[in-house]
């Protein structure tokens, strides 16, 4: 199929007349293979911060859409990120993140890697003809770290530039938010019963907010929430007023980054979210905190209450999108009308989703 052949519900929509993308997206087997193929291979995806990442040897295990992957600090300093695939026979390099490693071993057979991803041995392979340890090598993702956040691509040429890709978000937080600093890394996932792209359609949006969020929609001034979009982002912003043992005043910024990252940043708090595919019908998300390295014990209580409050919001989504997954799914759906005034960043997404299914003839 080609791009003329594309389905014509996959042409561009304006916002004031968008209706949301078609249901046959979200539980059709054959999008897992398609949305690693087009998406996921071709973009900048979340792996880790740099606090996780300190010292050589630290190493944090991920999963890029279906790819395993490691992020190693090396012995001369740099942060590399490698296919966690052992080259003899698939066996994974490591299982856990980990700190201050010597070497990388895959516990299958003992194939052991540098922490540049050169194999350096393999037990009784010595009588193998022509086989040279220093010739094998762990495949190499391209890496940029920003904000220090550690981003990785499977395929760099075809995807977009991290200059572009992070366009304007530095200016956008200022000089008084040093994400780079933030340390108290804390991690909780949770497997949910939808496609990853209902996780980010429910993302996008704050006009599920009221009816869904009690808590939160207490916190956040739902009147003076803005939605805006960049070419490879959008944000919501809010006026944010919490007591001293949450977050205090301020504001809160949520960026969601092409495809499935998502930067939740709050006063004191870097909460990041990653959703990972992991079947038509099924995704994980992971999200990892950071916080301002403030050791007091009423920052203690702080980050306590932040993880409790964070359980319960996410509860609520996780709920409405394994709701939602099951309408999709039931052949009653068809594409309504999008909220111009409080969907535009989902029409945003849903727009850069046509535009790789219309380029590739409809997916």
């Amino acid at each position: 199929m080609n791009r003329a052949d594309a389905p014509a519900d996959l042409a561009p929509q304006p916002l004031d007349h968008a209706t949301a993308l078609p249901a046959r997206f979200y539980f059709e087997p054959s999008m897992v293979a398609a949305d690693r193929r087009l998406i996921f291979d071709r973009s900048w995806q979340l792996l880790a911060h740099v606090c996780q990442l300190q010292n050589p040897g630290d190493h944090v295990i991920g999963d890029f859409a279906g790819l395993p992957v490691i992020a190693v600090r090396g012995a001369d300093g740099e942060i590399r990120v490698f296919h966690n695939v052992c080259r003899h026979r698939a066996g994974p390099i490591a299982q856990c993140d980990g700190l201050a490693a010597k070497s990388l071993r895959c516990r299958y057979h003992g194939w052991t890697y540098a922490l540049d991803g050169t194999l350096r041995s393999a037990p009784e392979m010595g009588t193998a003809p022509d086989f040279d340890v220093s010739q094998v090598k762990l495949p190499q993702l391209a890496v940029r770290v920003w904000q220090g956040m550690v981003f990785a691509a499977v395929d760099e040429a075809n995807a977009p530039s991290f200059e572009a890709f992070v366009k304007g978000i530095d200016e956008r937080l200022g000089a008084d938010r040093h994400l780079e600093q933030y340390g108290h890394h804390h991690r909780v996932g949770y497997d949910v019963a939808c496609n990853w792209k209902v996780y980010v359609d429910n993302y996008l949006e704050g006009y599920h907010v009221p009816h869904i969020h009690p808590g939160l929609n207490k916190l956040l001034d739902y009147r003076s929430y803005i939605t805006d979009t960049a070419e490879w982002y959008s944000y919501q912003f809010s006026p944010l007023e919490s007591g001293d043992g949450l977050y205090g005043a301020g504001d809160a910024l949520y960026y969601w980054m092409w495809p499935n990252t998502m930067l939740n940043i709050l006063p004191g708090r870097l909460q990041t979210n990653r959703v990972i595919p992991k079947g038509v019908d099924r995704c994980r998300v992971e999200f990892d905190f950071y916080y301002s390295l403030d050791e007091s014990e009423e920052a203690a209580q702080r980050r306590l209450n932040d993880l409790s409050f964070s359980d319960e919001v996410q509860f609520e989504d996780l709920t409405i999108c394994e709701d939602v997954q099951r309408g999709l799914s039931s052949g009653s759906y068809e594409p309504g009308r999008l909220n111009p005034l409080r969907e535009n960043a989902l029409h945003h997404f849903h727009e850069l989703l046509r535009g790789v299914y219309r380029n590739a003839g409809g997916a």
